[in-house]
Parts: structure tokens; sequence; C-alpha cells
């Protein structure tokens, strides 16, 4: 007699509501769940060591294949300055409104501006260049474009010496509003912040911006007053360009950084404050949420 055992046995099947319930029970969570946002900011606090660590780690890693090292992150914008002196200083003689050390105004709008520049360019590829990061770790997605923009607030600190050393040698003296600098270094900071994560989710889902963002980020130069006097240049202008054009918060951050740093530059509009502050908190505001609000779909599809 040949007995038969079957090996074959079906798995005794829960119902939705059984497997609910355990769910329910013993606290567990899908997998890409999505918190909320009070529990995503302190979650991106919590992680603030990692932010800071993985962004020198990155800084680091950035120039170990270049001769010069960080020197070209100085000497980038300072070839600039000198290419903009040539063309709007010497050829085209438009320094009309800049002040009496055009060299100076040059310089600070230069750094100031790309400081934004380069955060937005690389917030925009910060999540789906770490695609392979995102899909094996658990932690909040938008500490990529935080540690993007820390790079270059690290950068931006060694290039201020450079900022200031130009400052100094041009014959601008050495003044306590100097620093007013720090508070505006930090609202700018905070608008690229928001920059950033609002960028990093859009470039998540569309990698074709990227091929888009360096030309919005030229034609935002030009807007920005970078190498001319928005104010002069305004002066004559329709009331809802001049408008717009005093809102630009390009053009906010670097005014609050020639008006720190050149003595002969002039006043200030009075809502210039106000705005960079609105913009700074705004735009965070902005690009936390939309970073958030991805934060179960990265790394998807």
């Amino acid at each position: 007699m040949t007995l038969t055992l079957d090996t074959h046995y079906a798995p005794a099947e829960l119902t939705d509501a059984e497997v609910d319930a355990l769910v329910a029970r013993h606290g567990l969570a899908p997998a890409a769940r999505r918190p909320g946002l009070g529990e995503y900011v302190r979650e991106l606090w919590s992680r603030r060591h990692f932010i800071t660590q993985y962004a020198h780690a990155r800084l680091t890693a950035l120039y170990t294949t270049a001769r010069l090292g960080q020197i070209w992150h100085v000497l980038t914008p300072l070839l600039n300055v000198f290419v903009y002196w040539l063309i709007f200083g010497e050829l085209l003689q438009r320094t009309d409104g800049t002040g009496d050390n055009y060299i100076a105004f040059l310089t600070v709008g230069v750094f100031v501006f790309t400081y934004t520049r380069e955060s937005i360019a690389t917030g925009t590829w910060s999540i789906s260049a770490r695609i392979d990061l995102v899909r094996a770790v658990h932690f909040p997605r938008a500490c990529l474009p935080l540690s993007a923009t820390l790079i270059q607030l690290q950068q931006l600190l060694l290039s201020m010496g450079v900022v200031l050393t130009v400052v100094l040698a041009t014959g601008e003296p050495i003044r306590a509003r100097w620093l007013l600098l720090i508070p505006a270094m930090t609202l700018q900071t905070l608008f690229n912040f928001g920059c950033s994560m609002l960028m990093a989710r859009i470039g998540s889902r569309n990698h074709d911006i990227g091929e888009l963002v360096p030309w919005l980020l030229r034609t935002w130069m030009y807007l920005c007053g970078v190498f001319y006097s928005v104010s002069k240049v305004v002066a004559h202008a329709p009331h809802v360009v001049k408008v717009l054009m005093d809102a630009n918060p390009g053009a906010i951050y670097i005014e609050l950084a020639r008006h720190c740093l050149l003595a002969g530059y002039g006043g200030l509009t009075p809502h210039i404050w106000p705005l960079a502050l609105f913009w700074a908190f705004f735009t965070l505001a902005l690009g936390l949420v939309a970073c958030w609000q991805a934060e179960d779909k990265y790394g998807r599809g």
C-alpha cells in the first residue's frame, strides 16, 4: 500500500478587517506612510546632525578631484565679476546709480546671487540624484535639499572673506552697519532652504526641469540688478514694473547686502526688510509643505 502525502497547504487567509485590527493593535504603519506635518518637522530636527554631516561629506567629495579644490568656488564668481566689470563698467558704462565703487557693487551682487542660484540648482537634483539612498533608507527626504543648501552656505562663508577683502581693498570703511549682514544672510538662507525644497519636489517628478532651470536662473539674474542699479533702471518704468522689480526676492537680498557693506550706495526703501522677512518665511513654509506632501511618493516609479 502506497501512502501519498499532500505537501501543499493553503495558508489561512485573513480578512481585511482582521488585518486592520492587527495593524492597529500593534501600532504598525505602512512602509511609505507620510507623517503629519508637525511630526515631519520634529523628525527633520532630530536628523539635523545627519544633515550637517552629509553636507560636510558631500562638500569634501565635491572638490577632491579638482587640483585647486574649493578655491574654484571663489575663482568662478571672481572671473564673472571681471567679465561683468569689463562689459558693463568699461565698455557700456552702465554704472549709474551704483555708487562710487562699482567693483565692490558688482562683487557683492555676484557672490550673493551665486549663493541663491547654486542653492536652487543643486536642490533641484538633490532627491532624484540620490534615488538609491531614498529607496534604501528611511529618513525625511527634505534632508537632502536642506543639506544641498547647507553646502552652499558653507561655501558662502568662505566666499565672504573674499568679498570683504575686495570691499576693503576698494576703499570701503569698516562700519557698524556691517553687522546687519548677519540677519540679511540669515533671511536669504531661509529663502534658499525653501526654494531648494520646492525645486527638489519638482525635480523628483519631472527630470526635464533640469534642462530649464539653468535658463530660468540666468534670466532671473538679469532681473536682479547684479550688475546694474534696479532703482535707476525702473525710475521711469510703468508702476506695475516698478512694483514687480521692487518685490523681486533675488534683488532684495542683493540690495540688503550692498546696503550693509557699501558706504556710498545710498539708503534702502522702507519696505525692503519686511519683504525680505516675508519671502524668507513664506518660501520656507511653501517648500517644506511641498516636500512633505510627496514624502510617500519619492523613489517610486
